[in-house]
């Protein structure tokens, strides 16, 4: 059976070494928020992946949920595994202490998202979804919604899903046909069909409460029309002075998916008819919200990604030092066996170190917008909030398609490590690697991730979103320019900026004539723009690593790996911008000259 270890030092030296977590407990509604609370909190966190949804990972794949009579079961385990996990309040993590949450900031929740995603994926979709849920309920919810919903989801006696996907459109949500007709006391009667819905019917909470996209009578054509309803499984009532779970609601659970992965989170197709639901938010505004939830889910998809890569990487380590096959081309490593282990191999390490650099360099940079989203929802000065706001927005889609990539790419470089090991179920890595191939569809395919950093986000308000990452990173480089210690980092870095650089510019003005050769550019240039970014996080390291290593007491050796993972990157990863430039300026002609026929 697989193993996972939550790296908690790589954890601590990006939280508190790189990224100063400390500056938000002096935020307001941060003060509890100390280092010294967010260690005993990850201490925990680890405690709980390790030893309760670890075991049930793969037991839990290999039963999967069960649909019987409108009833879906979860796997053996799940249900009390689900109660330590509320009872321990990491439902509520970061929500609001006004609803019973534990007013955590979001940085420190992407943690407890990465280590879930490690331990068990297909778990910890389902608090997943209700983080969403809570989210887009306390921006856009009116006082009694709020009142009603976010204790309940916070404390995990209630879950949440998001409904957007029909049988007939997925990511094109100007074509869904659900529809929402007035009922009485200012409720709405809705009727559809939606598919795809994760955790939309389980046995873990005592109600699901459903945010479905639907139209109105009068709605106009295309998103534009789209509106947002809150739609309980079971319609909530007063009881006793609380709110609980009343009679059932005309939404039910069809059918599920049986799937490639993630087979113990329910993925279902949901009925509704007639179902009672309340608007949120404005009238065909529902988008504004939604947008809310999504982007929730896809960060949290983006450290789906990162957490499949690090159990990967963990397990094929662990196998590489204890496999022995052939002998050293630098001659035996181990005479008193009868092979060297494979660590030994040029090939083997180039897989691992794809695995190490890719994780540790994605934590930092996905932590680092954890800490931009609670520097944007806290921070008082203006200015500090935009910055931090733009950067969050121009990130979300780099995230979440190349930290699912590389998901899958270092599961499967982790698989070739363990050979025919790898294709055998019970050695747990062939889970990983199909568990980590939804990530690249769900929440936007990643071909759409890559259309909205060129269509919308490289665009917007003139570039400025495009500055709150090209600033820093121009700032950076000059700094230390004049450092020699540095230079073999910040040279290529440096280089592989100038490319973005020039790929921004030729892609704002190419595709302002014509919107196909920015659309032909996208998944090259967003893979261009991560690679800098990782590129930046991995200089960034490396110059705190080299700073600190001189004078460290027994974690001399930390240093030195994390010097010797940052040139492997630098030296073995970031290059492939030069590809994916050459790529770039090549133009759509390649990609459209072909006629369908000829497909």
């Amino acid at each position: 059976m697989p193993s996972y270890k939550a790296p908690l030092d790589d954890i601590r030296f990006v939280l508190h070494e790189l990224l100063d977590v400390g500056q938000l407990a002096k935020l307001p509604g941060y003060e509890e928020a100390t280092p010294d609370t967010v260690d005993a909190i990850l201490e925990e966190a680890a405690r709980l992946a390790e030893n309760e949804l670890t075991p049930l990972n793969q037991p839990g794949d290999e039963e999967g949920c069960r649909f019987e009579n409108g009833v879906v079961y979860t796997p053996k385990g799940f249900k009390e595994a689900y109660r330590t996990f509320t009872a321990g309040g990491w439902t509520g993590l970061s929500a609001d202490p006004a609803y019973g949450g534990q007013g955590m900031p979001k940085a420190v929740n992407f943690v407890m998202e990465e280590v879930l995603s490690s331990a068990n994926m297909s778990f910890g979709m389902y608090p997943g979804l209700s983080q969403g849920a809570y989210n887009a309920i306390e921006a856009y919810g009116d006082e009694s919604q709020k009142a009603t919903y976010l204790p309940k989801l916070a404390d995990g006696i209630w879950s949440g899903t998001m409904c957007l996907t029909e049988p007939h459109c997925g990511t094109d949500l100007g074509l869904i046909r659900t529809k929402a007709e007035p009922a009485a006391d200012g409720a709405w009667s809705i009727t559809g069909t939606k598919i795809f819905i994760s955790a939309g019917e389980h046995d873990l909470t005592e109600n699901i409460i459903h945010l479905v996209l639907a139209r109105l009578p009068d709605a106009p054509p295309g998103i534009k029309g789209i509106s947002l309803f809150v739609v309980p499984k079971f319609l909530p009532k007063e009881e006793g002075g609380s709110v609980v779970a009343g009679p059932r609601n005309g939404i039910a659970c069809g059918s599920i998916e049986h799937k490639m992965g993630v087979k113990a989170s329910s993925t279902c197709v949901m009925n509704l008819d007639g179902a009672t639901g309340w608007l949120v938010g404005e009238k065909h505004k529902g988008m504004r919200a939604m947008f809310v939830m999504m982007n929730t889910a896809r960060l949290g998809v983006a450290l789906q990604g990162l957490g499949v890569a690090e159990v990967a990487y963990q397990n094929a380590v662990t196998y590489a030092k204890d496999r022995l096959q052939g002998r050293s081309l630098a001659g035996t490593q181990a005479p008193d066996k009868p092979a060297d282990p494979i660590i030994v191999h040029p090939d083997v390490r180039k897989n691992l170190l794809t695995g190490k650099a890719f994780a540790e360099g994605a934590r930092a940079l996905g932590y680092l917008v954890g800490i931009n989203i609670d520097l944007y929802t806290r921070h008082p000065d203006p200015a500090v909030r935009q910055q931090s706001n733009d950067f969050v927005s121009l990130m979300t889609p780099i995230l979440k398609a190349y930290f699912t990539d590389m998901g899958l790419e270092v599961a499967t470089r982790s698989q070739q490590v363990l050979g025919g090991h790898g294709y055998i179920r019970e050695w747990g890595m062939e889970q990983f690697v199909r568990d980590a191939r939804i990530a690249q569809i769900y929440e936007g395919a990643n071909g759409i991730q890559a259309l909205d950093l060129v269509g919308r986000k490289m665009p917007q308000d003139m570039g400025r979103l495009l500055r709150s990452f090209f600033h820093p990173v121009d700032a950076f480089i000059r700094e230390e320019a004049e450092n020699p210690a540095m230079l073999e980092f910040v040279g290529p870095l440096a280089k592989a900026f100038g490319k973005l650089q020039q790929a921004t510019a030729w892609i704002a003005q190419k595709g302002l004539k014509d919107p196909e050769e920015a659309g032909a550019a996208s998944t090259d240039y967003l893979k261009l723009f991560a690679l800098v970014a990782m590129g930046w996080m991995w200089a960034r390291m490396a110059k705190l690593a080299l700073e600190k290593a001189p004078k460290a007491e027994g974690r001399a050796g930390f240093y030195d790996a994390k010097l010797k993972t940052a040139r492997f990157f630098i030296q073995r990863m970031l290059p492939e911008t030069g590809s994916l430039f050459i790529q770039i300026m090549a133009g759509k002609a390649p990609l459209m000259a072909l006629e369908a026929e000829a497909f």
